[in-house]
């Protein structure tokens, strides 16, 4: 995740307050801001930026340009907004479901368009490249403004782990029993935003806000008729797309049946590049992108209280060893714990990683946990604070101020 600068005006409210307070707007990005006056001479705009603003007449956008302001054109005709401020809801990725279902909502309608736009015979347009990072940028910003107002928690603990897991499976109640127990104890729980595991943690965080934690086998309960995304059926059939609807059917049981009157608060950063996927429904924000490799870095990057692997297949063995890398290098300024859920299933990639820790004598070994049980996850978590690693300098500041 990338870290920005706060200098953003979104409404035309701000930028007039801005410009009556004499501000240089140099460096300031105005983004979504509709313009229908010009501002005044005086108002300093060069080197201003402007995303996706409209312009009610040609001259206005012409007038900011000749004076000096960058202004990045609307992109139109897309199921998404290129310019982005906030992240996704549930209920903005859901709308249109109880019209038309699953394959009705803007989340299907953003994953249709963009596989299309990647499958095309000629490859993805320009624009539409474009377009996809000027989108996954806002979602960058708005994650990193949404990690800034958790300051108040403990820390944010990834749960990573396979999207196949059904629900019926005793490590989707584990990982659901440690999100809850996590989030009440004032961590912020992030997972992929996907089904299985991603989702167990983001239904345990959800109902944390219910004081006995047996709801979590009662949401489960509800959830068990439609055990897997899938339901077993081939990817890409007209028979995998009903298991999908009914899959989300029993979600939605839940939401109606289960909801707590404060629901606890979680992280999804889920990606249309694995779009077969919907995003789960238990998630109170949900950073969606386009470009995978950007996600997976930054939804590690954040989970600085620690990562929790529960089994899963290839996706979660490279979040493994992309997680060690960071922590290797202290790529983010800490060494944060590595949570093993299953000892029978994670043995060879502990001992893999503590050898590899050993040979290098490296100091973070005691940051590494291998657990069967629910308590043991949630004690290491709590007793193993994320480790500052001081900043080298860098080559460039041996040359002093430019």
């Amino acid at each position: 995740m990338r870290r920005h600068r706060r200098d953003e005006i979104e409404s035309r409210d701000d930028l007039d307050r801005l410009v009556e307070a004499g501000r240089d707007l140099d460096g300031y990005v105005v983004q979504g801001v509709e313009l229908d006056r010009p501002l005044p001479e005086a108002a300093r705009v060069a080197g201003s930026v402007w995303l996706g603003c409209r312009f009610s007449a040609p001259e206005l956008e012409a007038g900011l340009r000749a004076r000096g302001a960058i202004i990045f054109p609307r992109f139109d005709n897309l199921p998404y907004r290129a310019y982005r401020s906030a992240l996704y809801s549930v209920d903005e990725l859901m709308d249109g479901y109880e019209a038309g279902g699953y394959t009705g909502t803007r989340d299907f309608a953003i994953y249709a368009h963009a596989q299309r736009e990647r499958n095309h015979p000629g490859g993805i347009s320009i624009k539409e490249a474009l377009a996809q990072r000027l989108h996954d940028h806002g979602i960058d910003d708005a994650l990193s403004e949404f990690i800034a107002d958790q300051s108040g928690r403990r820390g944010v603990v990834g749960v990573m782990g396979g999207h196949g897991i059904a629900r019926s499976d005793p490590f989707f109640r584990k990982v659901a029993r440690i999100a809850w127990r996590l989030t009440r104890e004032g961590f912020l729980v992030v997972t992929g935003g996907g089904p299985g595991v991603m989702e167990a943690g983001n239904l345990g965080a959800w109902l944390a806000g219910h004081d006995d934690q047996r709801v979590i086998d009662e949401a489960i309960a509800l959830l068990r008729p439609a055990d897997t995304m899938s339901g077993g059926q081939e990817e890409g059939t007209q028979a995998y797309l009903v298991a999908i609807e009914r899959y989300i059917a029993c979600a939605r049981q839940v939401m109606a049946r289960l909801a707590p009157r404060v629901p606890g608060v979680s992280l999804a950063i889920p990606t249309w590049f694995y779009g077969h996927e919907p995003s789960n429904l238990f998630s109170t924000a949900v950073a969606k992108y386009f470009d995978n490799s950007i996600r997976e870095e930054g939804l590690l990057a954040i989970a600085q209280a620690g990562v929790i692997y529960a089994p899963g297949s290839a996706g979660t063995m490279q979040e493994i060893f992309q997680d060690l890398t960071q922590n290797h290098y202290a790529t983010y300024g800490v060494r944060s714990p590595m949570v093993f859920l299953g000892r029978e299933r994670f043995a060879s990639e502990h001992r893999l990683i503590t050898d590899f820790i050993s040979a290098r004598g490296a100091a973070y070994g005691g940051l590494l946990a291998l657990v069967d049980d629910e308590d043991s996850v949630v004690q290491f978590l709590l007793d193993h604070a994320p480790v500052p690693v001081p900043r080298r300098p860098a080559l460039y500041e041996l040359l002093g101020d430019p």
